[in-house]
């Protein structure tokens, strides 16, 4: 179950978008026979957003540009199931005076079937159950998942 020593296999280094210029970070994720091990590290969270969450999710866009990174598109969902069952939906981030570690193992998605897609960073926490996108605010920070 332990990632092997080849991880991380494809990373997404995340970008702030002009609302949260100081956020950076990174999202690594391994394959492994029981899942994908995804890892994020995040600094310069905003520190207006008083709860200190913020959802984590992978988006089925392929490109980080657009205004408010609206190329992202929706969430990674390739059954369509309702929110939060999308294969993208991951866990909040926590922030702890504006950095974050996270590291969850999900068996929702493949490495291949996310590899190019987008990791996203929203800036308020995901409410689990509005649809289509859990109400978890604007885009502010994006990354390609690209190989290592």
């Amino acid at each position: 179950m332990y990632p092997s020593t080849n991880c991380p296999q494809a990373a997404a280094r995340l970008l702030g978008s002009a609302d949260a210029p100081n956020l950076s970070g990174a999202v690594q994720f391994c394959q492994t026979a029981h899942g994908v091990l995804v890892t994020a590290h995040v600094s310069g969270l905003p520190r207006e957003n008083e709860c200190g969450f913020f959802a984590l999710h992978i988006h089925q866009g392929e490109s980080c540009t657009g205004t408010g990174f609206a190329d992202t598109l929706s969430h990674y969902n390739p059954t369509n199931a309702p929110h939060p069952g999308h294969a993208g939906d991951l866990p909040p981030l926590l922030s702890n005076g504006g950095e974050a570690y996270l590291s969850v193992l999900t068996d929702r998605f493949q490495l291949a079937d996310v590899l190019g897609r987008t990791v996203v960073i929203h800036s308020g926490p995901d409410d689990f159950s509005s649809q289509p996108a859990g109400n978890a605010g604007s885009k502010i920070a994006c990354g390609v998942i690209r190989p290592v």
